[in-house]
């Protein structure tokens, strides 16, 4: 048996990992609340770069906040990259960002506790507001990492408390004095939980994942006349509440038209002045397209804007938008999948190659260098929820295939 094959992850102390992490920003009744550069973050960070130091790992904070701690190899190469996040939504839970790297830093104890130091070194990494719940756009320390998105405009941006970026690194300490923008990676590999139901219903223990479909991320403000609900004919209305219902009907009967693999939500929407016996004069909403084909992607966006300008001209309302984020599908490097659908085979794993449903930061970091992911089940499909699980027995198959993995591209050949 090889080497790598020797190294087993250590189940428990994962777990205790992801409960004590899971304790920072707890809600009453179960789940987390990290929102990005919150107190809670700051926290979160504080509780994380300790355990790197732990390991003896050094560590490096950039502009925006990325937080990469390496674990030294035995030549001084371009590091074999892992990690995730560690901001929550509102109401999220124990799994998702955390669990990518906390196994990452499990994979690190692994090696350190064996006496062994891969040919490369392993960096571990988490990147500051991935979710995105509560500074636009989501993956944004990724994003500025690998120079797709300018440094002055994430740190400019502005959430609903009214806070910046910028200000918000200030407070918490961590506006670091790294670079951004020009990473240097050898290959980057994300464990992370499904969020989705399909291994949990096949009955399957690793998705190999093959890339990530595109989003586009839209909202809308329809201005039209506040007035009496009682005294106003229905014919004499400029009702900004009904376009906005029927552009998100439009949106999920385009989905359903679509089919394969289009999906549409309208997950937020705010009327004006907000009451009973009032017409809405205003009506904020967003509307969320995913496809894996950029093509019908593009298409579906151009179907719900040339519907909302029609709805709103006959209803007399104003309709402009603002894009909150959009990407183009990715496909992940074929080696690094290979790779990974390899390993999980030889531990004995089922496995099934699928597409991701949501964006994730190893979509960012395929810009710059091979990347890859590795999916764990869901139960039920519950992700961005208190009641989010994933079975421990699953979330130490899927750290050993990452450990297996990791060790492989350290290994090999420059």
């Amino acid at each position: 048996m090889s080497p790598v094959h020797n190294l087993k992850i250590n189940p428990q102390r994962l777990a205790q990992s992801l409960a004590a992490l899971g304790q920072v920003g707890t809600l009453e009744g179960g789940g987390v609340n990290r929102l990005a550069l919150t107190e809670a973050d700051r926290l979160g960070r504080e509780w994380t770069l300790a355990r790197m130091r732990e390991l003896g790992m050094a560590v490096t904070i950039d502009a925006i906040g990325n937080v990469t701690a390496i674990y030294a190899g035995t030549e001084d190469l371009p590091p074999v990259m892992t990690g995730s996040h560690i901001d929550t939504v509102r109401t999220g839970g124990l799994y998702d960002g955390n669990y990518g790297v906390l196994a990452g830093l499990e994979v690190v104890a692994t090696l350190r506790d064996a006496g062994v130091r891969p040919r490369r070194p392993i960096a571990v990494a988490f990147f500051t507001n991935e979710e995105g719940a509560r500074f636009q756009p989501d993956m944004m320390g990724s994003l500025v990492y690998v120079g797709g998105l300018p440094l002055a405009q994430a740190l400019a941006t502005r959430a609903a408390d009214g806070h910046t970026v910028e200000e918000e690194l200030q407070r918490i300490g961590y506006r670091g004095p790294a670079a951004v923008g020009c990473p240097v990676v050898d290959s980057f590999v994300e464990l992370h939980i499904e969020q989705g139901p399909v291994l949990h219903q096949q009955g399957l223990q690793i998705g190999v994942v093959e890339g990530v479909q595109g989003i586009s991320w839209t909202e809308f403000t329809i201005e039209g006349v506040s007035n009496h609900a009682g005294t106003t004919p229905m014919a004499l209305r400029h009702d900004a509440g009904v376009v906005a219902v029927r552009i998100a009907a439009f949106v999920h009967d385009l989905a359903l038209r679509y089919g394969g693999r289009q999906l549409a939500t309208v997950g937020s929407m705010q009327l004006s002045p907000n009451l009973v016996n009032v017409i809405a004069q205003r009506a904020v909403f967003t509307v969320d397209l995913r496809n894996t084909d950029e093509a019908t992607l593009a298409c579906a966006e151009a179907e719900v804007h040339a519907f909302a300008a029609q709805c709103a001209a006959a209803q007399g309302v104003a309709c402009s938008q603002r894009r909150l984020a959009r990407f183009e599908p990715v496909a992940f490097d074929p080696l690094v999948v290979s790779l990974i659908e390899q390993e999980t085979r030889a531990l004995g794993l089922s496995a099934l190659r699928l597409p991701s449903g949501a964006g994730h930061d190893a979509q960012m970091l395929a810009r710059v260098c091979p990347a890859g992911m590795i999916f764990v089940p869901s139960v039920n499909g519950l992700s961005h929820n208190v009641n989010e699980f994933t079975e421990p027995d699953d979330l130490a198959q899927g750290a050993q295939v990452l450990l297996q993995v990791l060790m492989r591209l350290a290994q090999r050949g420059v």
